[in-house]
């Protein structure tokens, strides 16, 4: 069995992994460019920044740890009309981009890369959310709560932005985060234990 490291920032994939009993052994915080490429697509940008993530993170093991871990890392990108919305940068910011999920569908992709000292493994998760209709009420609320300030697409499905939420095809856990039965998946070809008894929320 080996132990898991996390790299990512979020706290929100740390609780993901522990409601399925997964242990996080340790959790690095990897700086990384995250500017998509010209002319890259949603899908290779997850995809890439995934990876990256995971790169830097194995590369601040120590040789013996490698020997005995398997190392997570993830990204999430909300995506409308084939164009990435990331964090807002301020509240009209926010505003705009909560404006523009109004009523529409939008896609939410989430990319994990999985590392051990025998090989790297990926997967791609792909959900589509419907968002209801927003007054401008309802956004000015929603942005003066705070929460849409560090999400990706200015919302928190986990959060109060579940309200907003009229339809969602695909892996909840994928929009929060990290798609659980895929990661599952792939936690088992690591040989990173699951379902550990103490380990849930």
């Amino acid at each position: 069995m080996r132990r898991l490291w996390l790299a990512s920032a979020s706290p929100r994939r740390a609780q993901l992994l522990a409601s399925i009993g997964v242990k996080v052994h340790q959790v690095l915080r990897p700086e990384i460019d995250e500017t998509p490429h010209t002319g890259e697509s949603p899908e290779d940008y997850v995809r890439r920044m995934a990876s990256e993530k995971a790169a830097v993170g194995w590369q601040r093991l120590a040789e013996q740890e490698r020997r005995v871990a398997a190392l997570l890392a993830a990204d999430t990108s909300v995506v409308f009309d084939g164009q990435i919305l990331g964090k807002p940068d301020n509240d009209e910011h926010a505003r705009q981009m909560l404006g523009l999920l109004s009523a529409r569908e939008h896609q939410v992709l989430s990319a994990v890369t999985v590392i051990t000292d025998t090989g790297i493994d990926h997967v791609l998760s792909e959900s589509r959310v419907r968002f209801a209709t927003l007054s401008d009420a309802d956004i000015s609320a929603y942005v003066s709560s705070g929460e849409p300030m560090d999400k990706a697409g200015s919302y928190a499905l986990q959060g109060f932005g579940a309200l907003f939420v009229e339809h969602l095809s695909g892996s909840y856990s994928g929009v929060v985060g990290l798609p659980l039965a895929e990661t599952g998946h792939l936690l088992r070809q690591a040989q990173v234990p699951i379902w550990q008894q103490g380990e849930r929320n």
